[in-house]
C-alpha cells in the first residue's frame, strides 16, 4: 500500500525515495527542510520554510506510454492540486516543467529515472518565494501547511497517471497545452551548450517535446532546455 512519509529534514527526497528499495509506486516522501535540493541542470533549489518538497515513485512496465511523457502526467496534477489550493489563483503551465502565478515562478518539477524507477519531485512556493537573480518569482502566501497539499497533489498525481496510462497519448498533450501559454507565444530557449533559439510556441508532440516555429517558418522540434517567455516578467 503506498503512503506518504513526512520527515523533519533530508538531504533530497527525489535522492531519497529513488535509493530506497522498498518504496513502491505511489508513495510519497515530503520534507520540511532540504538540505540539497536540486532543480534541472543541477540548479541547487532553495528551502523556505512552509513551502512544499516532496517526491513520488513511478514504477515503469513495458506496457506503459513513453517515459518522456510523464513531465505532462506531472504539470497536469500539479495545476489541479493549486487550483484546488487556490482556486483564484491565475496560473499557467511552461515548458519543460514549470507552473507559474502571474508571470513569476511558483513551482518546478524533476523528473529522475534509474532503471525501471522514475521519481517525480515537486517544489511548490506556498508560503514565500526565493529570489533568484534574472528570474521573476511567486508565492502563494498560502496558509495551507505542505503536509495538507500532500494529499491534494497525490491525489491529482494518481489520477493523471491512471489516464496516462489509459489514453491517447496526444489528449494528454492537448490538455496541457490548454493549461499552458497561447500557441504563437514568442519564446526563446536556451540549450545546455549555451545555444538559443528563438521562435514561437507552436504546440506539443505527442511525446512531450516542444513544437518552435522560427522566422523562417521552419518547426524545431526542442526536447531539452529552458525556456523565457516574451516577457520579462514571465521568465522561468
Amino acid at each position: 500500500m503506498s503512503k506518504i512519509r513526512l520527515v523533519e529534514i533530508t538531504g533530497s527526497t527525489n535522492s531519497d525515495l529513488l535509493a530506497d528499495p522498498e518504496a513502491v509506486e505511489g508513495d510519497w516522501l515530503i520534507a520540511r527542510i532540504q538540505q540539497a535540493g536540486k532543480g534541472r541542470q543541477g540548479r541547487d533549489w532553495q528551502t523556505i520554510d512552509g513551502n512544499f518538497l516532496g517526491s513520488t515513485l513511478v514504477k515503469l512496465t513495458e506496457y506503459d506510454p513513453s517515459p518522456a511523457t510523464l513531465s505532462l502526467v506531472a504539470g497536469l496534477a500539479l495545476a489541479d492540486a493549486v487550483e484546488t489550493a487556490a482556486p483564484d489563483a491565475s496560473i499557467q503551465l511552461k515548458w519543460p516543467n514549470d507552473l507559474m502565478l502571474d508571470g513569476g515562478k511558483l513551482a518546478g518539477i524533476l523528473l529522475e529515472r534509474a532503471g525501471d524507477r522514475i521519481v517525480v519531485g515537486f517544489g511548490v512556493n506556498l508560503a514565500g518565494a526565493p529570489e533568484i537573480e534574472g528570474r521573476a518569482t511567486a508565492h502563494l502566501d498560502s496558509l495551507m501547511a505542505p503536509q495538507a497539499f500532500a494529499p491534494l497533489l497525490a491525489g491529482s498525481f494518481a489520477r493523471l497517471l491512471a489516464a496516462w496510462r489509459s489514453a491517447d497519448p496526444a489528449s494528454l498533450a492537448m490538455a496541457w497545452m490548454q493549461r499552458a501559454h497561447k500557441v504563437g507565444t514568442p519564446l526563446s530557449v536556451h540549450g545546455g551548450d549555451g545555444e538559443k533559439v528563438e521562435g514561437r510556441f507552436a504546440g506539443l508532440e505527442e511525446d512531450g517535446a516542444l513544437r518552435l516555429e522560427k522566422a523562417d517558418g521552419d518547426i524545431a522540434i526542442i526536447r531539452a532546455g529552458d525556456v523565457t517567455l516574451a516577457s520579462p516578467a514571465a521568465e522561468e
